[in-house]
């Protein structure tokens, strides 16, 4: 019998969440401001070195390891899936053009469309920085939706869908309409002072890589987003994910890990 699935929330570090845990994956709530894993450039603590500390636990000199499914930038906050071996891994890679990944972003100004769809390639130069280009053989082929839900005198609240999983893609591609995520001082106001970027990873909705089950989480919009733009809840328009079985306000799961 495997591990049983995580029935509530369990923070273990840094703000980082534990929302569903079964023999072959983790899915967890990144706060913003933490890494998903290490870079040349950035060795801090990672939700990944944290996760890895989390599955040796009372495990001695055990080598357990956590696989890297995908990743959100740091300053991102939201759902993330993490496998427990590498075939679980490969299997929710292999399936990823099907997984449906739901964000919110708070943006300067208000759109002139309620809703569109961003069509460029994407490129990065020496220095990391993604761009758009109209050259195919520069760039990759990206696409990002977007839904308004709401407009106040100073931003728009958006439903954002990843079509295709570029880095920085939905920060570029809404700087590229000319509405910058609030705090994005990388691709927008490099002078904002905010507390944080407001783009969250809201929702996620997969199926399970053994037993095919489909699961659907949702995340709690954080607070930093109301005070930008006031309560935000389903009412507001927003798309709920697929499956509905909803356990808290922050998890919806309906799964059991394979025998």
């Amino acid at each position: 019998m495997g591990k049983r699935p995580i029935s509530s929330i369990k923070f273990i570090s840094k703000g980082l969440a534990v929302l569903y845990e079964d023999k072959d994956i983790l899915v967890v709530d990144k706060p913003a401001g933490l890494l998903t894993v290490a870079t040349e450039r950035e060795k801090s603590r990672t939700a990944h070195s944290i996760l890895t500390d989390y599955i040796r636990t009372g495990c001695g000199r055990c080598r357990k390891r956590i696989f890297v499914v995908h990743r959100l930038d740091r300053d991102t906050s939201g759902i993330l899936i993490f496998a427990k071996s590498e075939e679980a891994m490969l299997r929710l890679k292999a399936q990823w053009k099907q997984t449906e990944k739901k964000y919110l972003a708070v943006v300067h100004g208000k759109c002139e469309k309620s809703s569109g769809t961003i069509t460029t390639y994407l490129a990065e130069d020496k220095d990391y920085n993604v761009y758009s280009t109209a050259d195919s053989t520069k760039g990759k082929l990206s696409q990002t939706a977007y839904k308004v839900i709401r407009v106040t005198n100073r931003f728009s609240l958006l439903e954002v869908v990843l079509l295709t999983g570029r880095k920085n893609q939905i920060r570029v591609h809404l700087a590229d309409i000319g509405h910058p995520i609030v705090g994005d001082t990388k691709y927008g106001n490099k002078n904002e002072s905010q507390p944080r970027m407001a783009l969250h990873a809201r929702s996620i909705s997969f199926k399970h890589p053994f037993s095919g089950i489909q699961l659907s989480f949702a995340s709690e919009v954080p607070v930093f987003f109301t005070t930008l733009i006031g309560r935000i809840d389903w009412d507001n328009g927003l798309t709920r994910p697929a499956t509905s079985q909803l356990k808290s306000s922050q998890m919806q799961v309906s799964s059991t890990g394979h025998s």
